[in-house]
């Protein structure tokens, strides 16, 4: 675990070999993914699809994403996350690959991109476990927070504004299909890089005993799902999400272009300078956090953060400006973005090391369960109330449910008693020693459940 701190704060997990070129594949993978997201709505537009069809094939990503992260987050805490992958890259440039010859003979239909994209959702569903479980096996607890505004920066300015750039190019000179054609190349890069990667141990309870892989995986599921409901500050933040999720991200994911097209006259490059804003704000936000200490009231900071953060979105659906929409997605970027580099090193601190997988796949479950019909009712609805009332709503109902859930949790007590700034007790094990599995973070004591049908008995 290097560490040189003559770099910023901010930059200094760059000094481990192991996550430059961890931080190389995730580059070349989220560029991918941000050509496709651009190429794959322009392919349903020239197709002479509507919102409706478009909320198909947002379905489809969604919905094999929902379907597949819990196995994958058993899969995390199972199997070396290297593997995992190795292999996610593996089946996406697979499915860039089918969706380019698809385009370029000229048969491509919105159903085979509804499919593809189930596809892709269910590889991303065993990504995101796999990442998360993964970084603080490579790197000390004291540069999680920079390692999060690293891929915070990453994940706006390369999948929201350099991905979507570059497909908008291809698309000019040539077609979408060229532009799958591209990120299917860009997987190789990916999968080429993780594979001179070294595999770290899996992190397990030492004293566990390990029943068949089925029946283990389900009491694997069992005990994430206990974990979770036993532990406040985890639960309130995810069904705060939950229904964040049901009331932004149809509007975002697929309103949005329409609302480009229909209102600023605009194509697939003012489609994609707009995400692009939301992109850089979101880098300047990441990398702001990742440049400071973990705020004392980080549970606080992050739920209005996420609620109020949202006001810019009724914005949308009002004006006719291109340069308005840019304006209010670089304010969401921002406040988005830089409450995510919390979160993501808030997960890896208080969770015990061997459920990392777990409850990160909970984490995108459970905040997730309702993007399906979040991306299937929105087309409808834009249709029958306008764009204007769906972005309205998707921007001053989010603060409400951020003060409901701050007065009904009252998560400030849990935040005081648990500080992630640097400053803990010199007992409390939240750094590297938990990070590389020494022992789990005593403040959040994992009771492992053991089946019942098997001879061990519990343990903490």
């Amino acid at each position: 675990m290097a560490s040189d701190t003559r770099l910023p704060r901010a930059l200094r997990p760059l000094g481990s070999g192991q996550f430059r070129l961890l931080a190389v594949a995730l580059t070349a993978s989220l560029l991918s993914a941000g050509a496709w997201l651009v190429a794959a709505v322009w392919q349903v537009v020239e197709l002479g699809g509507g919102p409706v069809d478009l909320s198909m094939v947002a379905v489809g990503s969604s919905l094999g994403l929902v379907l597949a992260v819990l196995f994958g987050g058993v899969a995390a805490d199972r199997i070396p996350q290297r593997r995992i992958l190795l292999t996610v890259e593996v089946v996406r440039g697979a499915g860039f690959t089918v969706a380019a010859i698809l385009a370029l003979t000229g048969v491509i239909e919105v159903w085979h991109l509804a499919v593809i994209s189930f596809a892709l959702g269910v590889a991303d569903g065993f990504f995101y476990p796999a990442y998360s479980a993964w970084l603080p096996a490579i790197l000390p607890g004291e540069q999680l927070l920079a390692a999060n505004g690293i891929e915070g920066v990453l994940r706006p300015t390369v999948m929201n504004a350099a991905g979507p750039a570059l497909a908008s190019l291809l698309i000019g000179v040539g077609s979408p299909g060229l532009a799958f054609a591209v990120v299917a190349a860009l997987q190789v890069v990916a999968a080429t890089v993780l594979g001179v990667m070294r595999s770290t141990p899996v992190r397990r309870d030492l004293d566990e005993q390990v029943l068949h892989p089925v029946r283990q995986t389900f009491v694997d599921l069992r005990d994430g799902f206990a974990y979770l409901l036993r532990t406040k500050w985890l639960l309130a933040t995810l069904l705060f999400a939950i229904v964040l999720v049901l009331v932004i991200m149809g509007p975002i994911e697929v309103l949005l272009p329409f609302a480009v097209k229909e209102q600023t006259g605009g194509g697939a490059g003012a489609f994609a300078i707009a995400l692009a804003s939301f992109g850089v704000g979101g880098a300047i936000g990441s990398l702001t956090v990742a440049s400071l200490r973990m705020p004392r009231r980080y549970l606080t900071i992050m739920v209005l953060a996420w609620g109020f953060g949202c006001i810019p979105l009724a914005i949308l659906g009002a004006t006719s400006e291109l340069w308005v929409m840019v304006v209010a997605l670089f304010l969401v970027g921002v406040v988005f973005s830089g409450a995510q580099v919390l979160w993501g090193t808030l997960l890896q601190r208080r969770v015990p090391p061997a459920m990392l997988g777990r409850v990160s796949s909970l984490d995108f479950f459970v905040s997730l369960a309702l993007m399906p019909v979040s991306m299937a009712v929105a087309g409808p609805v834009g249709e029958s109330i306008g764009l204007g009332p769906a972005f309205l709503a998707a921007g001053l109902l989010p603060p409400l449910l951020a003060i409901a859930t701050l007065a009904i949790a009252r998560l400030g007590t849990d935040e005081l008693a648990h500080p992630l700034d640097g400053m803990t007790d010199a007992a409390t094990v939240t750094g590297a020693e938990a990070a590389a599995g020494f022992e789990p973070p005593v403040d959040e004591p994992h009771e492992r459940v053991v089946d019942p049908g098997s001879d061990a008995a519990p343990s903490t």
